[in-house]
């Protein structure tokens, strides 16, 4: 079983070169889409990448309960979770725990069997949010990914296309 944490910013490639270490396990691999097509603009977006992505995957839309889903999935192919901070985003939207389901995430990973490439964006490399919930969003956002970076087996940041090995 491997853990891998895909992360950069946006339009880095992230999902892309996520969507190559999925399909580099055996099994058809599983897409679990954490975004929600609220309006046209997020509905464009979801159909290019399910495009680009073809028919061989199976999809199954997890705006907020990624663990048991993880759970559910575990024995099969690969899962490409992507991503995570859309999750995030829905669950401080949903006013859930946000720290308890990022634990519960993190605690999960070494009792599963199958592979999981996660892709996160990398939101603190920029200036200083002006308001309250961007911070609260970058700050929950490098908590989570540090969370999911110390589980995993391995973790790259992509840059231009080009992913570079951290872990």
């Amino acid at each position: 079983m491997a853990v891998i944490l895909i992360t950069g910013g946006a339009r880095s490639g992230k999902s892309r070169r996520a969507e190559a270490r999925a399909r580099g396990f055996p099994g058809r691999p599983l897409y679990l889409a954490t975004a929600e097509a609220l309006d046209f603009e997020m509905e464009t977006r979801i159909a290019r990448h399910r495009a680009r992505r073809g028919a061989d995957w199976i999809e199954r839309e997890v705006p907020l309960d990624l663990v048991p889903a993880l759970i559910a999935s575990d024995g099969g192919g690969a899962r490409l979770v992507d991503c995570l901070t859309l999750w995030l985003s829905n669950l401080m939207h949903a006013e859930r725990d946000w720290e308890h389901e990022v634990r519960e995430l993190a605690d999960a990973l070494p009792r599963l069997t199958s592979p999981v490439v996660f892709v996160s964006n990398e939101v603190g490399l920029g200036i200083v949010p002006d308001n309250a919930l961007a911070r609260a969003f970058r700050d929950a956002a490098g908590i989570m990914n540090q969370a999911i970076a110390s589980a995993a087996d391995e973790v790259e940041f992509v840059v231009a296309g080009l992913p570079m090995k951290l872990k």
